[in-house]
């Protein structure tokens, strides 16, 4: 048999059968009230334990902070169903025992039950004190209280990068080009001299150089602005709802 106090220690934690299976939680675990020795453990099953169902400690074991019983997973769902705030019969108790294969004669002697079952404040039931015989009529009762706070982590990383884009520039740039003209002059008295200077008959050719403008391009790089990386700090309100 466990000692009282480890049983104790593990209310709150998983019950499980003889083969390792899980079967609830341990709601509480029930002292005999002459030997004040652990006698039965009250199991909370279901997904948000709404069923109860009362087994027997003895065979019990612990195992890495799990309470294990003698019993299968299926005769403990089975078993009969009592309400766990009211004291226990001893037609209730019988009906356990039997169902649980136990002889109910045998566990009226000092190692089991008293003639006269369980009493609230033997057995852990509704106002009852499972916590030994050596404390006093008054509990201490505590509540949480939040602290809030804040902490520091890296949120990310921000990194400065320059790349190249090429862009098509389309610009209209006016060109000048020379074009030939004759320009035809009559002979008048003011040039007839310079008409009649030469021979007078004769074959003559003249030249001349035509200019024109070319679109030349050229490119250089020129600074533009200078960017570099800042942080700011931001305050902002969040909400914490924590139980």
């Amino acid at each position: 048999m466990i000692d009282k106090q480890t049983l104790l220690s593990l209310r709150g934690q998983e019950l499980t059968d003889r083969n390792g299976d899980k079967i609830g939680k341990v709601a509480e675990v029930y002292l005999d009230q002459e030997t004040d020795k652990p006698e039965w453990a009250l199991v909370k099953r279901g997904m948000f334990g709404s069923g109860s169902t009362f087994v027997p400690l003895a065979g019990a074991t612990e195992e890495a902070g799990q309470l294990r019983v003698d019993f299968d997973k299926d005769q403990v769902k089975d078993a009969p169903g009592f309400d766990a705030d009211r004291e226990l019969s001893q037609d209730d108790e019988a009906q356990l025992y039997s169902h649980y294969g136990i002889d109910y004669g045998e566990q009226r002697s000092d190692s089991g039950l008293p003639e006269g079952g369980m009493s609230d404040s033997s057995r852990g039931g509704m106002g009852g004190d499972v916590s030994g015989s050596e404390t006093d009529d008054a509990m201490t009762r505590s509540e949480e209280e939040l602290r809030v706070g804040s902490t520091q982590r890296e949120a990310g990383r921000a990194r400065l990068r320059k790349h190249v884009v090429t862009e098509q520039v389309q610009q209209t740039v006016p060109v000048q080009r020379e074009e030939v003209r004759i320009e035809r002059e009559p002979i008048t008295d003011a040039n007839v001299d310079q008409a009649g200077d030469g021979p007078a008959i004769s074959e003559e050719e003249h030249e001349v150089t035509l200019m024109q403008e070319e679109v030349v391009t050229e490119k250089r790089a020129v600074p533009k602005e200078r960017v570099r990386l800042s942080k700011d700090t931001v305050t902002e309100d969040v909400e914490v709802s924590e139980e």
